[in-house]
């Protein structure tokens, strides 16, 4: 049996969010509620009927956009219910104790800020950002964002985790009329649910894989070029190596301060990141401001232990809000779920409606279409080799790819292949895309004397439903000169 008591004590809300989809398999977030259920304790047989007013997200949070009615019961059932009047208490206590350690975070804060502020007034204008605002318009300290996260055996390594949160869509917060980036940082479950985000939830994510994996792990918040604001993820070697991760990407940097006291070398290259100044770096348990003269990323020396370079704030005083179990932290992460997709069904399926819709076009312009499968299925380790490549920063196959290419082109007749990427499944989209590109478009529409057409595509899965989606277009012809 259950023992009430202890169940009392748990006080992680359940989190409940709504999605729809439209025909497309486009994903809108609709509502996210943090459902407290332990009303159940104190009901008899341990059975309660609840309805709760579901609320619209981010400019929407104060719109209602439905009601649910819940019924609860508890399995196995309880040893004994408790009086109502107990667990109203308790989540009386609760409450108020809550408030209170807001209360005292926000007061810590702000004299945090003040001294900031008093090392140089222009720090003002850094991009340190102390609290996000979650999908339902809720401002949480952004150390709450990140927590450890193990993959369990979906994910086998820190470069496939970070592959993984890549081939999650990218989509910025919606904006209602103009005035710049609306902010929302969504919670984890609310992320993988739409299965796309901003760059803030991809960092988060990414961040709390590598965590996981027992890296010493922060996001970044600064900006990229042209002073657009941006978050990535920066791991901290035991050596001292500085890693960036740009988690829309997929792309990894390793870091090389300068010295800008030093003459300029002649030609110094340009840092390949995208990143231009950092204002401050985080992670569940650290959060520190950079108090350096130059926000430049390029120019900055990330070693957090230095005070007179990063400013941080009491461990103590993040670990009341945000540590697990702390009652205004956002409840445990919830575990990634395996990939529902069939991969060999839905590349086959893809493969087909591009054959279709390239017969079709070339119907238009009064060509016939000739599909040589023989060159189709040679065309798949080339893009098992690009997923490898993707992953892991490393190229391999390509020798025998390319050798039997040859084999397969007769002399005197030409070979052209176009392999492009997408994370969605939708191949008419993904066609009209293909068709933007002039050199697809040449293939697609290849005229000549004994033309050959050739599809392949190679969908790998992802945990959550997410996909790399690898599309390869190929034709050979006779050469007429």
């Amino acid at each position: 049996m259950a023992d009430s008591t202890t169940m009392l004590s748990i006080s992680d809300p359940i989190h409940m969010v709504l999605i729809k989809t439209d025909i497309f398999g486009e994903t809108t977030l609709v509502a996210s509620y943090f459902l407290e259920w332990r009303s159940v304790l104190g009901s008899e047989n341990g059975v309660t009927n609840l309805t709760v007013e579901l609320m619209g997200v981010g400019t929407e949070s104060k719109v209602s956009v439905g009601i649910l009615n819940i019924k609860l019961e508890m399995y196995p059932p309880l040893n004994q219910t408790l009086s109502q009047e107990v667990v109203n208490t308790q989540l009386a206590l609760e409450r108020q104790k809550t408030a209170e350690k807001e209360r005292l975070f926000l007061v810590y804060a702000k004299q945090w800020w003040r001294e900031y502020l008093q090392i140089r007034p222009s720090h003002n204008s850094r991009l340190v950002k102390i609290f996000a605002q979650d999908e339902n318009g809720i401002n949480r300290p952004v150390c709450s964002f990140v927590k450890p996260l193990r993959a369990g055996r979906l994910l086998d390594t820190p470069r496939q985790a970070a592959r993984f949160v890549n081939v999650l869509g990218y989509e910025r917060a919606p904006v209602i009329g103009g005035g710049g980036k609306q902010e929302q940082w969504c919670t984890l479950l609310a992320f993988l649910c739409r299965n796309k985000g901003d760059c803030e939830d991809h960092a988060n994510l990414l961040c709390s894989l590598l965590l996981g994996y027992g890296l010493e792990a922060f996001v970044c918040v600064g900006t990229k070029a042209k002073g657009v604001p941006h978050a990535w993820v920066m791991t901290c070697g035991t050596d001292g190596t500085i890693t960036f991760w740009e988690s829309l990407t997929g792309h990894r940097y390793i870091h090389k301060s300068v010295n800008p006291d030093e003459p300029p070398v002649a030609e110094q290259p340009k840092p390949l990141y995208p990143y231009r100044t950092i204002g401050c770096v985080f992670n569940h348990q650290m959060f520190l401001g950079n108090c350096q003269p130059s926000d430049s990323v390029e120019i900055c020396v990330f070693d957090l232990n230095d005070e007179s370079k990063w400013k941080p704030m009491s461990e103590e005083a993040i670990k009341s809000v945000c540590a697990p179990g702390a009652t205004t932290s956002l409840p445990p992460f919830p575990p990634l779920c395996a990939s529902t997709i069939d991969a060999s069904v839905t590349s086959n399926e893809i493969e087909m409606q591009l054959r279709l819709l390239v017969s079709e076009h070339r119907k238009d312009l009064g060509l016939t279409t000739v599909w040589e499968d023989q060159l189709s299925y040679l065309l798949s380790p080339a893009l098992a080799s690009y997923e490898f490549e993707r992953t892991t920063s490393i190229s391999a196959g390509n020798e025998e790819f390319q050798d039997a290419i040859r084999r397969a082109v007769p002399d005197g007749h030409t070979f052209k292949g176009f392999p492009i990427h997408f994370v969605y499944r939708n191949a008419r989209r993904a066609f009209a895309t293909c068709l933007r590109s002039p050199f697809c478009e040449e293939i697609i529409c290849c005229r000549g004397d004994q033309v050959r057409l050739a599809v392949r595509v190679r969908v790998f899965t992802y945990p959550e439903s997410a996909c790399a989606v690898w599309i390869m277009f190929a034709c050979k012809y006779r050469s007429v000169l």
